[in-house]
């Protein structure tokens, strides 16, 4: 059914009523640039340019789709995640022997190592957003994205890195501290360059949805039970530190993961394991989530989800371009409204198209098809604003 009665709360800031998680599928030029500086046939102001002149058609391409926030597409990155890490001083990238793993397939390898001590200042991201919000127009929001600070963690104290951390961060409490003040840092930092929205994006509550990976499990005799309760509790303390302190008109919203790899998945598994303390104590704004597919399970969960946050839907999947049934994914829409109130609900993609440079299996147009299949459902539900 449609509602054409109720009064729906405008959105002003994000999450909208239709809205994006934040990756975009790389344009040719840019693939092809990216090999010719690997080669060594360009240099970094050369790839730089290409990078501008993309992000630009991007940015008007997404003004172009009706979209009221914006991104970069990341398109400065290779991955999701690890470019944001060895952004920050202290940490290096690095190629571990293995990538991860995902559901029949295994990533290229890429991890991060420690340097020296971690600190937030100069991160590159601050000058990234500046160049965004400057080819963007004034009545449309830019939306900074970045991983986690649990994300961050969990990456240092793989069991292939540790040894490498403890050189300089013998307790766990002084790295803690300073991935904190690392990432104050930087969010205070893009706050004053004109960022007013900031998604964190962590696959840890997803991880915590599945059975645990190798490594996962400590050696002194803890069931899985007992560590799955110390790690929700470890990801909760760390993220809610790092966005304790923070200026009354900052949103910050969180995208919960669950791997999205060339249209692969990572994990399996229902938000039940998770929802406290994640749906309820995490100071997030909004959670972005994925139900795409029976992978997520079902929205009984969202009972959990204090009263003053919204959620954003991801029902329309971003792994593959083939459209959705329109009324399937509105009947979901109000079955999720059983658990969480229509107007604090909106909808968009289950994940970004393409959290790493290789980018979904999916045409061009049909991720623009996804984009307006997405506000066209918005707009049926909850009207146009």
């Amino acid at each position: 059914m449609t509602n054409t009665v109720q009064a729906f709360t405008k959105r002003k800031t994000s999450p909208f009523r239709y809205d994006i998680v934040g990756s975009y599928l790389r344009p040719e030029a840019l693939k092809e640039a990216r090999v010719a500086y690997e080669a060594g046939k360009i240099d970094a102001a050369a790839l730089k340019k290409v990078e501008d002149t993309e992000i630009i058609r991007l940015i008007q391409k997404q003004e172009k789709a009706g979209l009221k926030a914006v991104t970069d597409g990341e398109f400065r990155r290779s991955w999701w995640h690890l470019d944001f890490f060895w952004g920050l001083q202290g940490i290096a990238f690095h190629v571990p022997e293995k990538g991860y793993q995902f559901h029949g397939e295994e990533t290229r390898p890429g991890t991060v190592t420690i340097t020296g001590k971690i600190s937030g200042e100069n991160h590159p991201f601050v000058e990234h957003f500046k160049f965004t919000q400057a080819h963007t127009s004034k009545e449309v929001e830019v939306k900074q994205t970045i991983p986690a600070p649990a994300q961050l963690l969990v990456e240092l104290l793989r069991p292939d890195n540790i040894e490498n951390v403890r050189k300089f961060y013998p307790t766990d409490e002084a790295l803690f501290a300073d991935i904190t003040s690392a990432y104050q840092q930087v969010i205070f930092d893009l706050y004053k360059a004109g960022a007013r929205t900031i998604q964190l994006d962590d696959c840890t509550w997803g991880v915590l949805v599945a059975p645990l990976p190798e490594g996962f499990i400590d050696d002194d005799g803890k069931d899985e039970k007992e560590v799955r309760k110390e790690l929700k509790q470890l990801y909760l303390s760390i993220n809610n530190a790092a966005i304790s302190v923070l200026p009354k008109d900052l949103t910050i919203n969180t995208h919960v993961c669950r791997g999205n790899y060339h249209s692969t998945w990572a994990a399996a598994g229902g938000y039940e394991d998770v929802a406290t303390p994640l749906f309820t104590d995490e100071k997030v704004h909004a959670y972005y989530l994925e139900y795409d597919s029976d992978r997520s399970g079902g929205f009984e969960p969202l009972q959990y989800v204090s009263e003053d946050k919204l959620v954003v839907l991801g029902l329309v999947t971003s792994k593959s371009g083939t459209l959705e049934n329109r009324q399937a994914v509105i009947d979901r829409i109000h079955e999720a409204a059983q658990y969480v109130p229509l107007d604090r609900l909106c909808l968009s993609t289950q994940c970004g198209f393409a959290s790493t440079e290789e980018g979904n299996i999916l045409t061009e147009a049909q991720q623009w098809g996804k984009i307006e299949f997405v506000k066209s459902i918005a707009e049926e539900v909850w009207g146009k604003e």
